[in-house]
Formats: structure tokens, sequence, C-alpha cells
């Protein structure tokens, strides 16, 4: 008798024979008995009866290997099993096409013996495939959002027929989507597939990491997320083993360099070696994954890895990973893991933090402050995954060395604080919300020019009320839109005819024609970094740049002075002295949850029990900064004529209150954390600021034309700036989350 899992149910009453089971088509239930399970997962005992027997879209939330998978197919199978039509009737949509492949076998598994077709549609699928789907419908598919693009794009008049049965759509890796540019392009791929049908149809979504359900019901059905059912597993949380090693930064002494034939240049710091070094004593002979935050990290850690392996006369059992390598190598990689025979530690970008399968990881390493919390319980969730096993976790974070001319916010040791900080919030079950809403105009563009390719051609009127009225675009309104219209006909994007229809121009029919086209993101494009006296390299465009930015490069400070745009270049010159401040959250937007945390950390005096005692050591040394500036009775201080602002806030607030602060004439630098007020006063910055209280703040788009880069996005070189500026005010600006600072600022200081 299957009964449902006692061991992560928080109900006693949960426990015995499963209720769920019985709902199931016999043949279903014959597949669980041949695959020997001896219960339900507690998420596959809630969502079965809310998928055979109700209408509403459904989220299932779930630990990796928790079942989300079946607990979706399982129910769908059942519906389908003894209802074949001439049409796809499930539509898996997959993030990556590795994970679509896996997800492939699986659902193979379960429907060979349930005379249910299973198709997958990526890149890689030979086009003799795709054909027989395209001439016999059928079944599930499992596709990625590009793909799905493509197929409308390719085969526009065949959408209704190939989808005229469709039951279910599967999202899986919900949380991978929320507040990016694909994301808005699978909710718009998923609004116009029901207008094509004519009706709803039913959505599930899955996901590991959910930090707002209501945020992420918003996401998966926009006009009805108050129905959306949210299935959350009540299994109990593994048992979770963790350590933070903390490192000092030093230079490497050339004395101390292991004879082992290494070549690495001497400017290299001695921490990354001791950490290479903790990592190869540590993880060798297991199965592991080491998290290393950036390409360049990655590629460092495997071949000093493989180095230290080949002075110890022993196999090489470290291999990188990312974005970057190709996909054989890739694959390889991923099914060392998978064999599980031989040990094998793979360093890896976020490439394997999504759901691929990669068999049971016996621990996970995290160089360097995780770029999220969500993200790290994504990477934990790799580890433990047998019955039994705990999750294992070791974090390892290095900050440079304090001296007289340190600035006050490296004394702070941020980099541990913030991983200290985000670490808790784990532990605590909290993690990022969907990110903040956005125009997202870019993707307009491409679902504009995508939807009139589908057809043939669309008038004006029909393309707003798809895409806009009601659509995933509901931000953009008619006068905006009609602005977009006419900037793609001047770049030939589009023609409008005299009676309102809108065709492909002759540049449209080529940008579509491309397979580039179907991807709504890039990879971001590179600015130079141009110096008086030299050129220092080039910068990924991550943030937003304006004259009088800061940032780090070379291990210098650096003020931008001007921006050419077209010619993507940044002109800088060195600010600024000492030390470069080494601050977290330069790579991802950082939630104002985990700077609440941090200052908690701060006021804190108790020791973590996970930190070394190197870690301990610094956190004191931060603790007693924090305290020695005053940071526990003000959020301002005085630095040398210079005022340097601790909001405790979000990055977009940060962004926010550095822009308000330009515009009342200061010169501000935003420094993730802080921002610097050069040449000013705490006194002279206040009331530079309460004006604000007298006269109100700008408004967003007037803070927002003060950033220089205002295309970042695929196709913002086809928009008018009036949508850039709309767009980087709703993505990048939080007036809201300024105000509060503010009144909090100007009440302390009205108060002493």
């Amino acid at each position: 008798m299957i009964s449902s899992q006692s061991s992560g149910s928080a109900d006693p009453e949960d426990t015995g024979p499963s209720r769920a089971f019985g709902l199931l088509h016999e043949k279903v239930r014959r597949w669980i008995w041949d695959q020997r399970w001896q219960e339900l997962h507690d998420i596959q005992e809630q969502a079965i009866p809310l998928i055979l027997e109700g209408e509403r879209d459904v989220i299932l939330a779930a630990a990796t290997a928790g079942g989300k998978t079946e607990a979706a197919f399982l129910p769908i199978c059942t519906k389908l099993v003894d209802a074949p039509r001439p049409s796809i009737q499930a539509l898996y949509i997959g993030p990556l096409r590795a994970l679509i492949n896996d997800q492939f076998q699986r659902l193979e598994l379960l429907c060979r013996d349930l005379a249910i077709p299973v198709h997958r549609w990526h890149g890689d699928v030979p086009q003799g495939r795709k054909r027989a789907v395209l001439q016999q419908p059928e079944g599930i598919l499992l596709i990625t959002p590009e793909s799905l693009e493509a197929l409308y794009v390719l085969h526009g008049l065949r959408v209704p027929t190939l989808f005229r049965d469709l039951a279910y759509v599967v999202i899986d890796e919900l949380h991978a989507y929320p507040g990016s540019e694909r994301g808005r392009q699978l909710q718009s791929l998923l609004h116009r597939l029901e207008l094509a049908l004519h009706r709803r149809v039913r959505r599930v979504g899955l996901s590991a990491t959910l930090g707002d359900m209501a945020m992420s019901a918003s996401f998966l059905r926009p006009q009805e997320h108050a129905d959306v059912a949210v299935v959350v597993s009540r299994a109990a949380g593994q048992e979770i083993q963790l350590l933070l090693k903390g490192y000092r930064e030093g230079p490497l002494d050339p004395a101390l360099r292991p004879g082992d034939g290494d070549d690495t240049e001497g400017d290299e710091s001695l921490s990354r070696f001791a950490i290479a070094d903790h990592l190869f004593g540590t993880l060798r002979g297991e199965h592991n994954l080491v998290f290393a935050n950036s390409r360049t990290n990655v590629e460092w850690y495997a071949d000093r890895l493989r180095v230290r392996s080949e002075a110890a006369r022993v196999p090489n059992e470290f291999f990188p990973h990312h974005g970057s390598l190709a996909r054989e190598l890739r694959e390889h990689v991923e099914e060392r893991l998978k064999e599980q025979a031989t040990p094998t530690t793979v360093v890896s970008t976020s490439t394997l933090e999504m759901g691929i399968d990669i068999g049971a990881v016996k621990s996970i390493a995290q160089i360097g402050c995780p770029p999220s919390v969500a993200s790290l319980r994504q990477r934990l969730g790799r580890s433990g995954r047998r019955r039994g096993d705990p999750a294992i976790l070791r974090l390892y974070v290095a900050e440079r060395g304090i001296d007289p001319n340190t600035l006050p916010q490296d004394a702070l040791r941020i980099q541990l604080v913030q991983t200290v900080a985000m670490v808790q919030l784990l532990l605590a079950g909290w993690c990022e919300p969907p990110a903040r809403k956005a125009l997202h105009p870019s993707t307009l563009v491409q679902q504009l020019l995508s939807i009139i390719a589908q057809h043939g051609a669309v008038s004006a009127a029909d393309a707003w009320r798809a895409l806009c009225d009601g659509g995933p675009f509901a931000g953009v309104d008619q006068s905006m839109f009609a602005m977009i219209l006419q900037t793609l006909g001047k770049h030939d994007l589009l023609t409008q005819l005299g009676d309102g229809t809108l065709t492909l121009g002759l540049a449209g029919e080529r940008l579509v024609g491309h397979y580039t086209f179907y991807a709504a993101f890039q990879t971001p494009e590179e600015w130079s970094l141009v110096a008086p006296n030299a050129i220092l390299g080039t910068l990924p465009v991550l943030h937003p740049f304006s004259e009088g930015a800061y940032l780090i490069f070379a291990g210098r400070r650096w003020k931008v002075t001007s921006v050419e745009e077209e010619r993507r270049t940044l002109h800088v010159v060195p600010s600024g002295a000492g030390l470069p401040p080494s601050f977290a959250g330069m790579g991802a937007v950082i939630h104002e949850r985990v700077r609440e945390e941090m200052r908690r950390v701060y006021l804190a005096d108790d020791l973590p029990a996970f930190l070394d005692r190197e870690a301990r050591s610094l956190l004191a040394e931060g603790r007693e900064s924090f305290h020695r500036l005053r940071l526990d009775s003000s959020d301002v201080i005085d630095h040398g004529g210079d005022t340097i602002l601790f909001p405790w806030a979000g990055d977009t607030t940060v962004s926010t209150l550095t822009l308000l602060a330009k515009a009342a004439a200061l010169d501000a630098l935003e420094d993730g954390l802080s921002v610097t007020v050069r040449d000013a006063t705490p006194a002279r910055f206040l009331e530079r600021m309460r004006t604000f209280t007298r006269e109100g703040l700008p408004a967003p788009t007037e803070l927002a034309t003060g950033m220089a880069n205002l295309r970042r996005e695929k196709f913002d070189l086809y928009l008018p700036t009036e949508a850039l500026i709309a767009d980087c005010a709703a993505r990048y600006l939080d007036l809201d989350g300024a105000e509060r600072v503010l009144a909090r600022l100007l009440g302390s200081a009205s108060q002493r």
C-alpha cells in the first residue's frame, strides 16, 4: 500500500494510506508500483487532487528533488491517458536545453506504458523530429521560451491547430523568470497562445525558490492572480551543516608560493591559494559543486585545483562549468556527476544552479558572497538529496587588511557581514521576492515584430489590445505605444499602411529572419574604460552609468568623467585615496531585507556557530568599526569633509538617493552599501535634502534622465528616449524607499 510521506509532514493526520494515490489512473498507479515507491511526497499528496478536480492555476513550491515534476505530471497523465487528441495536450516550458533533456527522459519513462507521446523542441533537436511534431501533434511537448517564439514566427498559422486541445501549460523553474526580459517574453507568449485558442489554458508553475507567493502568482496569471492556488511543501527541512571560513587578503609572497610548477602571475592574493588548498584537501574523493560567482573565478579555481592534483600525482577530479564552454564540454562534466562512479567536483557559475539532473552531490561550496538568498537556497538544494543525508554548505569569504588609509566602508567587513546576513535569512526561510516591475519596452518591440510575423500583418489597434490593453505590457499606454510605432517605422522595422495595418519593413524582415531574434535577452555589452594615459580594459554593462558614477576596476577606484554611449566608452579619472572598497552587490541587485539583516548583525553581540575562528575575528572587527563610526546611533558620518550615508536599504533605494543628492547640486557617488557625498558636511547634506520635504520629490522620469546609458536591453536601439527613461525609472528607482530613508534621517537630525 502506498502511504503519504510521514517523515516530512507537519500534520500527524497526514500519515497512513495515501488519499491522492487512489485518484490516479490505474496505469499511472501501476507505474508508481513499478518504481517501487513506498510513499508519495507531501507536495504530490496536495497537488494531485487539486490538479485533477479543479480548474485553477497552480504553483507547486518544494525543495530540489522534492517531487514537483511528478506532482504535476502524475495527475496530468491521468487526464491524458484515456483521452488522446490530434493536438499537443500538455506544454512544458523549461529555461534550459539541458533541463529539458533531463525532463524528457523522466517523462518518457513515465509515459512509455501510458501510450502518451513525449516530444522535445529546442535548438539541438533535429529538424526531422520537429517536422514529425508539426505533422502529427499529440501528447506532451517540452520546449524553451525561445523555441516557442521561433515556432510562432516560423509556423504561426499552424499554432491554433497544433495546440487546439491544449489542456495544461507547465512552467518549470518559475522563479527564474519574474522581473526579467525573458519573463515578460514568456508572459506574452502564453497570453498570445490563449488569444489564438480563444480560451484559457490552465497553468502550473514549479519552483524550488519563491520569496513572495502573491507576486509569483501575479506573474503566473497577471489578471487573475487571486485565483491561483499555491501549494507549498510541508516537508520538514533536512539537516543543514554549515561552515563559513574567513580569510584575510594579502599579496602573495613569492617565498610562500608552493613549489608545484604554478605559473600564476604574482599579483594573485594569498587568500585565493588558501581557499583552493582547502577545497583540494576537503573535496577530493566525493561529488561536489563549487560556485565561484564569475567565469573568471571558475577558470582560475578549476585550473589551480588541476595544478594541485598534478603536483600531488593524483587524478584530477576538478572541472569548470559555465555558459561560455562548448556544449560537449559541459555535458561531459554533467555526465561525470551523474555516473557517481568517479569522484567529480565541478567549479561552476550559476549554470548548475538550475534543476539539471546531476545526481547526488555530497556538498556545496560558495566562494565569495552569494548573489542572493534565493540563489544560495537553490545551490544548497543540490546537496543532501539522498534520504538521510545532510545538506552541506561551505562558504569562503576574504576581506582586505585594514590600515590608516582604509575607507570606512572597507573597515565594516561588508563581504563577510552580508554573507552572514544571507545565511541567517536562508535559515529563517526567507528569500527575495520577484524583482520590481518594469515596462520592458525592449521585449515589447520583439513581441510586436513577432506577432506581425506570426500573422503576416496586424492592425495597430489589434496589436495594442493583444500586447498592452490587458496584456503583459499593460504599463505602456496608448500614447507611448504610438510613439514606439513611429520610431520603429523610422528604423524600417515596420510599415503602417493607410488603414492602420502593420507589416514588417525590410529591416524588420532581416531582424526577424535571423535566429538571434527569438531570445529577448542578450549578453551584456562591454564598455571600454579609458583613463587619461591608458586604456584600462572592458567592463560589462550591468548597471546604469552616468557622469560622476563610481566604479572599481583593476584594483583602483575611478570616477566617470564622461560617457560616449555610441562608442560604449567610459572616460575615468582616479578617485579617492587608499585601497578601493570591497563591498558586495556589484553584480546583483541587493534586496532591502538583506541590508536590514546586515545592520542587525552589526548590532548583535552573538557569534553565529557556523563561523570559523578567522571569520569570527573578521566579524568582531566589522562590529568594532560599526560602533567606532557611531553607525549604531546615526546613518550619516563625517569623513574628512565628505559625508557618507548608510541608508541600510536595497540597491534601488540607494541609487535613488544618489540621484536625489545630485539633483540637490551635491557631488554624490554610490558605493553599493553607502552613498558618498563629496565636499559636504553632514549638516550641509541634510539641509540640501530637506528641500525635498518642502518642495516635493522630483518625478521618477526626471531623475532617470540623469542616467546616461539608457540603452541596455536587446532591442533598446529601436526605442524612443521617452520609453527608455520611463522603463529606467520603473526598473531602477524607488522613490517611496528613498522618501522613507530621508524622513528617518531628517527626523533623527531634528531630535539632536
